[in-house]
């Protein structure tokens, strides 16, 4: 037996529990992953409360989880360049994650760089991709100016780096808590709330050129009003000003694959990105991990280690 998170209806956090469940096995071109540490994601949350039962309906009992990375325990018929005992990362589209032990796809698995921890490899597949294909689908070049909103979240914090890494120079909108650090990314902190048009306009006297939404709650609006196309205006959660606005919304299944995956932690490896740790929960209180992140005031990336 194994212990996974499960579901029977959907709810508030109080609906989730950990329970012993049969150890799960591979078939062929699967894995099985004896997880260590699994990041949770407020997309969860979401289908958790029905919240998106048009779009991904739960099918009950509910397992959650999408990012992890563990030790491999068995090989399914046909996996050949992976072998038992390996360190991998990894990601499922089957809300199984949140558990001692996942199967997955062999072809979603890569191999975990020495130098990433356990917490932040395990987190990085949701965040990761969603702000890999965010911020590409913006374009920043050397000589732009992104703004990217909610820029301390598990999403943003990664969007301010990659635009960054792109030549662009970034303003963040984050509270103030999150200034200092975002200036030391070489960031340029705004606060969010009544007049954030007026503080990035001041920010950026030249103009924005491209904006990245990762919290919603009307930021495609003003990233229109500072006069940007739409083009170059991404949002992974505003799906209604999306469709209103002819806005782009690339997150992470646009670049949802083990190449974008290893991309990423080979760049947290050589210490070009950096992926801000909030808290690591036993899997016995992920209900307490869900209640922290619907807070939405978290730097960076919440973790359940089984």
């Amino acid at each position: 037996m194994a212990r996974a998170i499960r579901f029977d209806e959907y709810g508030d956090v109080e609906v989730l529990r950990v329970e012993d469940v049969p150890r799960p096995a591979p078939g062929p071109g699967q894995v099985l992953v004896e997880v260590r540490a699994a990041g949770i994601n407020p997309g969860e949350g979401y289908i958790r409360q029905g919240l998106l039962h048009e779009r991904w309906p739960a099918t009950f009992p509910s397992g959650q989880g999408s990012d992890f990375a563990g030790v491999v325990a068995e090989l399914g018929d046909g996996v050949e360049e992976i072998a038992a005992g390996d360190e991998v990362i990894g990601f499922v589209h089957t809300r199984s994650s949140h558990a001692e032990y996942v199967v997955a796809e062999a072809e979603n698995l890569t191999p975990k760089p020495e130098g990433v921890p356990w917490e932040v490899a395990g987190s990085l597949f949701v965040a990761g991709t969603t702000a890999y294909a965010a911020v590409s689908a913006v374009c920043p070049r050397e000589g732009d100016t992104v703004v990217v909103s909610g820029a301390a979240g598990g999403v943003g914090s990664l969007a301010v780096q990659l635009a960054k890494l792109a030549g662009a120079t970034v303003i963040g909108l984050a509270g103030e808590a999150n200034h200092a650090w975002l200036r030391e990314l070489d960031v340029i902190p705004v606060a969010y709330g009544d007049g954030v048009r007026e503080r990035i306009e001041a920010a950026a006297p030249d103009g924005v050129h491209a904006f990245v939404d990762t919290f919603g709650s009307g930021y495609v609006d003003l990233a229109l009003h500072l006069g940007i196309h739409p083009g170059r205006i991404d949002t992974v959660i505003d799906f209604a000003a999306a469709e209103k606005y002819n806005v782009k919304t690339d997150g992470n299944l646009a670049a949802a694959s083990a190449e974008v995956l290893r991309e990423l932690s080979l760049l947290v490896d050589k210490g070009l990105l950096e992926v801000p740790i909030a808290r690591v929960y036993p899997l016995d209180e992920v209900r307490e991990a869900y209640r922290e992140l619907e807070r939405r005031h978290t730097r960076g990336k919440i973790v359940l280690r089984p």
